[in-house]
Order: structure tokens, then C-alpha cells, then sequence
């Protein structure tokens, strides 16, 4: 238990300190570069919505990204796995 805790933490370490040590980045990504086009093509286009928080680099947007998509991927596993799980266990009980 004290290691998967231990492990845990470190993730969770991982996924916050480039929140805590990037302050500016020129890394862009392709949000940005639409925006530029969109204001190019029609310079008075007023967006609806604007952001809730701005990371302070690009390399922190595609960080939070790569952590939402491998918790997607995680949430998809574990279903698989327990569908997979009780088929096993269907098939063990004939």
C-alpha cells in the first residue's frame, strides 16, 4: 500500500510541477495558429467564449492534454477489463 501511495505521489508530482516551474513558452500549437488565420480572414470576428485558464506554456496545454487523454485510455481499460473479467468468469462456471 505505501508504494502504490508512494508511486501516486510521484505521478501527481509529475503532472503538477511544470504547472509550478514554466513560466513562458514559445511552444505553439495548432489552436493558436487557427486564431492567427481566423484574424487574418476576418478581422473583426469576435469570439463567443473566452478561456476559464490560460497555462502559462504550451508544453503545460499539451502536458494537461497527455494527462486527460491517458485517463480517458485508463477509464476505457478498466471497463474493458472488468467486461473481460466476467465473460472469464461466465465461461468458468459452465
Amino acid at each position: 500500500m505505501k508504494r502504490s501511495l508512494f508511486l501516486l505521489a510521484i505521478a501527481v508530482l509529475l503532472v503538477v510541477a511544470p504547472l509550478l516551474f514554466i513560466h513562458h513558452s514559445d511552444f505553439g500549437g495548432t489552436d493558436g495558429q487557427a486564431e492567427k488565420m481566423i484574424q487574418k480572414l476576418a478581422p473583426h470576428y469576435q469570439p463567443w467564449m473566452e478561456t476559464i485558464f490560460e497555462p502559462p506554456g504550451g508544453e503545460v496545454e499539451t502536458l494537461l492534454f497527455s494527462v486527460q487523454a491517458a485517463i480517458g485510455a485508463g477509464i476505457i481499460g478498466y471497463i474493458i477489463g472488468v467486461y473481460k473479467g466476467r465473460a472469464n468468469r461466465k465461461e468458468e462456471a459452465k
